[in-house]
């Protein structure tokens, strides 16, 4: 029996198509009428298959999510925890639409399909690392909530920037401007203008999760464990 054009038109490819318009254009160009002239097809083959643009957006999220949990098991809940938290701090810097909907998910669903993926996936570590059972929910939100905050501050930062500013020239002008404040006012900012001026986004982010895991076991950065 010959399949239908909504059958054979798979999820995953209306998902796929769904990340590829949010990447171009934001959730403002992300509409059935854009995705059905992408997929060259008829609005009756999507909704087959996903019955609104909160469904598509949820999908969408939970891909893109997906990918940035699945790591290599390596037998280091630490170094784990990274490779989880860095694939999400790059998912979200190649998908700029992506911190709005991680908020509304975590917020207003968390019983959705991507809350408890997150949770599970770096929860399940932190349990393995040896911290009481009592302090598992908090570790995990503690890391979470770093995860989208830093991640998100840094598209944040990259979207005031725009597209015809340098950031290395920005990261010098504002180093300039610290190391030339009141001394007596400003000793703290002063101290480490040159560490602004030098300093790489995701590294910065890689030691904020390494300061959260060495507080929750007493982790040394970079994965290994004190003896």
């Amino acid at each position: 029996m010959a399949r239908t054009r909504a059958e054979a038109l798979s999820r995953e490819r209306i998902v796929e198509a769904a990340v590829e318009l949010l990447d171009a254009a934001g959730e403002r160009g992300l509409t059935f009428r854009t995705l059905t002239e992408r997929l060259s097809t008829g609005p009756g083959a999507i909704y087959w298959h996903v019955p609104n643009k909160g469904a598509l957006l949820d999908a969408a999220t939970a891909s893109v999510v997906g990918a940035a949990l699945t790591v290599e098991a390596t037998g280091s809940p630490v170094r784990e925890i990274r490779a989880i938290a860095l694939g999400l701090f790059d998912a979200i810097e190649r998908h700029p639409w992506l911190p709005p909907q991680l908020t509304a998910q975590l917020s207003r669903s968390p019983w959705g399909s991507v809350t408890p993926r997150i949770f599970e996936g770096i929860g399940r570590r932190v349990s393995a690392l040896g911290a009481p059972e009592a302090t598992w929910f908090t570790a995990t939100s503690a890391l979470v909530h770093y995860i989208f905050g830093a991640a998100g501050q840094n598209i944040a930062n990259s979207e005031v920037l725009g597209p015809g500013v340098d950031r290395a020239e920005f990261l010098r002008a504002a180093a300039k401007t610290w190391e030339e404040l009141d001394p007596a006012e400003f000793p703290f900012l002063r101290s480490i203008a040159d560490e602004v001026r030098e300093h790489d986004d995701r590294e910065q982010f890689l030691t904020g999760i390494d300061l959260i895991l060495t507080g929750i076991t007493g982790a040394e950065p970079g994965g290994s464990s004190r003896p």
